[in-house]
């Protein structure tokens, strides 16, 4: 991992960036789907509400220049003191996976068949992360064995009737539910948003072992293997290798986790294979051969191509 730091910059924080790093290509990814709930994207700019605390800081994010990334604090959002400040600035590293040393997978995707292209055409993407556990755990099951675009007017709804926000400018800012809010609720109410019976049931049952202390982000980072972590996920009801894998990826941020069964994974392999059909496991395991430790960077470069 690289130092990540930040300053003071006025009434904005000033982030100091890692040289491979591009804030295009991150907001092109950012910007893939129109139906996005927990921010939004105006003039080059990230708008987002952060809950930290009992605080919900409203920030703007942009880059001025390819070595930064500034914070500007919207309204009466402005940090109370310094720990605020450190706390906003590490989600925003956290989000854009700022403190990650990039240079072993670019040295690795140049030499590989598959990866050397897409590397070179989005240079600078980074995993955009889902810092929080309990959002990423839903994020998951909510897309389970539907499309992306449902999966985003399902997620819409779930955190417009079930989450909390704040106003700037007339502008709503969603702040995405917490367990505490979920757990309690009776099946009906999940199932109105007309999500099946499973998945509200799935929703209800993480939401309770997080707010019972069963399960918590940092248990899982304590682990420190992407595999025993795995293993701990998959014993939830509704949480199998995908979804492990993918929060894994997202949230935990361990470079060797990897979603095989990922549709879209499957869909990038055989558009760049020229094949008629999408590799099985095992083909994707003899193609991975070079991505050791870095698969979840592949996953995420490959599903760069598909958008």
């Amino acid at each position: 991992m690289i130092s990540q730091s930040w300053v003071n910059h006025g009434n904005e924080l000033k982030l100091f960036l890692p040289k491979e790093f591009n804030f295009q290509e991150n907001i092109k990814y950012l910007a893939r789907n129109h139906n996005e709930c927990l921010f939004h994207i105006d003039n080059n700019c990230i708008y987002k509400a952060i809950p930290i605390g009992e605080e919900t800081p409203i920030i703007e994010v942009r880059s001025e220049d390819k070595n930064h990334l500034m914070i500007r604090f919207l309204g009466d959002s402005k940090p109370t003191c310094e720990k605020m400040s450190d706390a906003v600035a590490r989600y925003v590293g956290e989000w854009f996976d700022l403190e990650r040393e990039l240079s072993p997978f670019y040295s690795m995707a140049e030499k590989d068949p598959l990866l050397s292209k897409t590397v070179k055409s989005f240079y600078g993407l980074r995993i955009i992360g889902i810092p929080d556990l309990f959002e990423a755990l839903c994020w998951g099951i909510l897309g389970q064995q539907i499309n992306l675009s449902f999966a985003y007017t399902f997620k819409r709804r779930f955190v417009e009737k079930f989450g909390r926000c704040v106003m700037h400018n007339g502008v709503t800012y969603w702040v995405f539910p917490s367990p505490k809010d979920i757990a309690g609720l009776p099946l009906e109410e999940l199932e109105s948003l007309r999500m099946t019976k499973k998945k509200s049931e799935y929703l209800i049952g993480v939401a309770q072992q997080m707010a019972d202390g069963k399960l918590s982000k940092e248990m899982l980072l304590d682990i420190g293997d992407h595999k025993r972590a795995e293993k701990m996920l998959v014993q939830i009801r509704g949480i199998g290798p995908w979804t492990a894998n993918y929060v894994l990826m997202r949230c935990l941020r361990y470079p060797s986790a990897f979603p095989m069964d990922d549709v879209g994974l499957q869909n990038a392999l055989k558009l760049l294979l020229g094949k008629d059909k999408k590799p099985n496991k095992e083909e994707i395991m003899k193609l991975a051969v070079n991505w050791t430790n870095w698969e979840s960077y592949a996953t995420f470069y490959l599903w760069r191509l598909l958008y």
